[in-house]
């Protein structure tokens, strides 16, 4: 069966997170998304799991469920450096011996616990309870894992079961990097709201025997993700190397020159292309055999507020989302599957972002320093406003 997956979100616990990430907000969510499995995220915090065994049934296998939505436990751990791995858990009585164990401070208060530990150490601890992991968003700047070392080797010394690749990353940019033959990669959404156009923005495909953990685990282990369904990583906030206080766009060259600072006085921050192209082995992707095609996505909502002019958070933008999702059911159909003529009989006005993002011809503003890249249907983009700068004067 096939199944679609979104393992990498937070709840209401996690620092930044909106307070409606909970199970009874996620599920019909995640649903009409398109997605089939959605991991809990901050399977680590007591609460958390308390939430999760008052508003859930347990199927069996790791699998909890509320309103036909089958939820898989996951967290993500900020180790040392700062580096975050996402953790899959086999069941709540695991993840709470998980989480006694765990040397943190916070981990009752934020759902992103912090330890001293590194990737070696966390990977030899859950392994010990048969659980799965990996490096989190592996190439973003400030927690991803390249960005401190040139192999992930280095942060493992083993094998972990995945990678990662985060919102601005794709799968021809990782596979430029020979040690990453190996590996399943993920796409998930991170996301920290229930909103449609964070919920399930990323997501995997995958041949599952049967929902289970047992499943999902075999499936990894054997690469049975059939699709990588992600970002246009221009979108992503961290694709370019840019200032986190004005978001100018900076060769990163000249970056280094000036030590990461910026003319505004901000820091600079390195972006996932040009980190890649550090580490990189080929000058093209070689895509192993086994590697599933990669769907590029753009969220629906961020569409129609683009045509509409409004925000994407607006009862206006909302109401037509939904309007959409109730007469084809999913975004991931409005997206890809349904016809344009169908689409126009009921709204005509987003019928040509739609047939615009399917053919590419769809313009994007790349992301960097922390903002998301913007979408435009015009013919040339118009430049981004920057901040004049006599120092650092040659930009992207």
């Amino acid at each position: 069966m096939l199944v679609n997956a979104d393992f990498h979100v937070h709840s209401c616990f996690s620092m930044a997170s909106s307070k409606d990430m909970l199970i009874k907000n996620m599920a019909p969510k995640a649903k009409q998304k398109g997605l089939q499995v959605l991991g809990t995220g901050d399977a680590f915090h007591p609460g958390w799991l308390d939430i999760i065994e008052e508003t859930t049934t347990y199927s069996g296998d790791g699998i909890y469920t509320a309103n036909e939505m089958d939820f898989l436990l996951t967290t993500e751990v900020e180790g040392k450096n700062r580096i975050h791995h996402l953790i899959i858990i086999p069941d709540i009585d695991i993840a709470r011996e998980l989480s006694e164990k765990l040397p943190s401070k916070n981990k009752a208060v934020d759902g992103r616990p912090k330890t001293r530990l590194d990737g070696a150490e966390l990977l030899e601890l859950v392994k010990d309870y048969d659980c799965l992991i990996g490096p989190a968003h592996a190439f973003t700047p400030w927690t991803g894992m390249y960005k401190s070392f040139d192999s992930i080797y280095d942060c493992y010394e083993k094998k972990p079961d995945f990678v990662e690749l985060g919102l601005s990353a794709d799968t021809f940019m990782a596979d430029t990097i020979s040690e990453l033959k190996d590996f399943p990669f993920l796409t998930n959404s991170d996301a920290h709201s229930p909103w449609p156009h964070r919920l399930g923005r990323e997501f995997n495909q995958i041949e599952l025997e049967d929902i289970s953990y047992s499943s999902i685990k075999q499936a990894l282990k054997h690469n049975d993700i059939k699709a990588n369904y992600g970002l246009i990583p221009n979108l992503g906030k961290y694709h370019m190397t840019a200032c986190t206080k004005c978001f100018k766009l900076i060769n990163p060259l000249v970056a280094k020159e000036n030590k990461m600072k910026c003319g505004c006085g901000g820091t600079i921050k390195k972006g996932v292309d040009f980190r890649i192209s550090e580490i990189a082995d080929y000058p093209q992707p070689k895509h192993p055999d086994f590697r599933p095609k990669y769907v590029h996505l753009m969220p629906l909502a961020e569409l129609l507020s683009t045509v509409y002019d409004k925000g994407v958070t607006t009862k206006t933008i909302q109401g037509k989302w939904q309007r959409l999702i109730d007469n084809f059911k999913t975004e991931i159909d409005v997206l890809i599957n349904v016809s344009l003529d169908d689409i126009s009989k009921v709204d005509s006005g987003i019928t040509p972002a739609i047939e615009a993002f399917r053919n590419g011809s769809i313009k994007v503003i790349p992301g960097g320093g922390g903002q998301y890249g913007q979408i435009s249907f015009e013919k040339e983009i118009k430049e981004r406003k920057v901040v004049k700068n006599t120092t650092l004067d040659s930009f992207f």
